[in-house]
């Protein structure tokens, strides 16, 4: 396999995520169809940091295309960032963060998956308790069904992507 088409590294959402208190850690949860091309860049974004030294306190999760099946992490954790794909017509590889209330603070072009992921959000907002969202998106232009390969410029956006969730988890532990 080359470089640019390794396999997907196995980060699941087994019991081992509640083994203990998670209500001083963070979650990062990077969603996305790894088969749709740049669409998956939030599973990429995910890969990449599950081959990082990260602190004690943070955990990463692929979260594909979940939805609702997501939803029981939000109630584990304190702080949770978002990271996926969105067709929002600002020039390929643009990193924005954006901190989400309810599912109309979304950006109105997620990737494919949206509907879901903004209905589970909306749904996470009837829990006891809610965490705190982040979410990072990385524009892209087009969606390439069944591709590995993420175009250049958005491949490029995944270490700075990371670079700045690292900043900001750091922030937030501080405030846990």
């Amino acid at each position: 396999m080359t470089d640019s088409l390794k396999a997907p590294v196995a980060v699941s959402s087994d019991a081992f995520y509640f083994e203990k208190d998670k209500s001083r850690s963070i979650l990062i949860l990077g969603v996305g169809n790894y088969l749709m091309g740049n669409e998956g860049v939030g599973v990429h974004v995910i890969q990449e940091m599950a081959t990082m030294k990260l602190p004690d306190n943070v955990d990463i999760l692929d979260g594909g295309t979940g939805g609702f099946l997501l939803l029981h992490c939000f109630e584990a954790y304190k702080a949770v960032i978002f990271v996926d794909a969105t067709l929002d017509g600002q020039k390929e590889g643009t990193i924005s963060l954006i901190r989400p209330k309810f599912a109309s603070d979304f950006p109105s072009a997620l990737s494919v998956h949206d509907v879901g992921l903004k209905d589970m959000i909306e749904a996470v907002y009837l829990l006891e308790n809610k965490p705190d969202i982040h979410l990072f998106t990385i524009s892209i232009n087009e969606v390439v069904p069944m591709s590995l390969e993420l175009s250049t410029t958005v491949k490029q956006a995944i270490p700075r992507t990371i670079d700045d969730i690292i900043k900001l988890t750091k922030r937030l532990t501080a405030e846990l």
